[in-house]
């Protein structure tokens, strides 16, 4: 069974793409990072998260960047520490 890690579900967090198995949506996660989470404090903050599923959420926000826009840098990099 392939896992989709991101997934988006109108039922669901009102509709924002979450993390799979977790109430983190990809807004909160990219939140986070900002505000100086690194992917060590991520873990341990939020056991249920996966790197994967992390990593998946930054590739999904850099896919969709005119949702996240601000959490990009003008180089194109996310802004805060962690997988870029």
């Amino acid at each position: 069974m392939t896992i989709k890690w991101i997934k988006v579900d109108p039922l669901v967090m009102r509709g924002e793409p979450f993390c799979y198995g977790t109430r983190l949506t990809v807004r909160q996660l990219l939140e986070l990072r900002r505000n100086g989470y690194d992917l060590g404090r991520l873990l341990t903050e939020h056991p249920e998260l996966r790197l994967v599923g992390i990593a998946r959420a930054y590739l999904y926000a850099s896919e969709h960047r005119d949702l996240y826009r601000e959490f990009f840098e003008r180089d194109g990099s996310l802004v805060g520490p962690g997988l870029t």
